[in-house]
């Protein structure tokens, strides 16, 4: 097995903390929501994940070189949220690995819940489709790993994902929870595969407000970005008229 490890940069009560997984899947939904909610919040960095098998990357941000996986909370002991947050989506041979060692580090703590956002690939509709159209609201579905987990999902009037099948990390991350008698959520929002889905990210950080912060979180700025997005693809779109010359364009765009 991979060996993955946290290094703790600053002690933090996080005892009772609800974790975000920021991990990039479907429409980079996960590390939209957990990068706006730890902005909004005012989060600071704690800890980072480091592993021989990660990319050789360092992010810079003012100067400052930051692992390409950090862990998020908190300055304040009643600011009860943490955030995994990571630059790049972790590859299959390191979910299994990744899962255990947060689910370790997680229970070690004494938090209470997991919340995995993800985007769920829309299939019925495609970018050339709907360059002309406006889009509706996504909607959210939730997965428990547990009765509890379940129960709050219902509470909050998000709707059952009934049947399918969920894969990576956050898979495996419902398995560790259903393993280890752990809340885990999954909560997913329909979104593109093809694109930065701010969109989609916004309708799910809405819905962990909802359910966690009930702080009345104000993703407008996700929703300027979504239509930023959108209209920038449609006027590619318009220039490129072929669907290769696009997909070209739209790597040159967010490669």
């Amino acid at each position: 097995m991979e060996e993955i490890e946290i290094i703790e940069r600053k002690k933090r009560d996080i005892q009772g903390a609800y974790v975000i997984d920021g991990f990039p899947s479907v429409g980079l939904v996960g590390s939209i929501s957990a990068n706006y909610l730890v902005s909004f919040l005012g989060l600071e960095e704690i800890a980072v994940m480091d592993s021989a098998s990660f990319p050789a990357i360092a992010l810079i941000r003012s100067g400052l070189a930051h692992s390409p996986v950090r862990i998020y909370a908190g300055q304040k002991a009643d600011d009860k949220v943490v955030a995994f947050v990571s630059e790049f989506p972790p590859p299959p041979n390191l979910a299994k690995p990744l899962a255990k060692t947060m689910m370790d580090w997680i229970e070690d703590k004494g938090c209470q819940m997991l919340i995995s956002p993800e985007g769920l690939v829309m299939e019925s509709k495609t970018i050339e489709q709907e360059a002309g159209q406006a889009l509706p609201e996504n909607k959210i579905f939730g997965i428990g790993s547990t009765p509890k987990a379940m129960d709050i999902l219902k509470r909050n009037g998000i709707a059952a994902f009934e049947n399918g099948v969920i894969v990576g990390l956050a898979g495996v991350l419902l398995n560790e929870g259903v393993n280890r008698d752990f809340d885990v959520v999954v909560l997913l929002s329909e979104a593109h595969a093809e694109y930065p889905d701010a969109r989609a990210a916004a309708a799910v950080t809405s819905a962990i407000d909802k359910m966690l912060l009930h702080t009345e979180l104000d993703t407008k700025p996700l929703l300027v970005e979504a239509a930023g997005i959108e209209e920038r693809l449609k006027e590619i779109y318009k220039k490129a008229g072929k669907k290769d010359e696009l997909v070209k364009m739209r790597s040159i765009m967010y490669g």
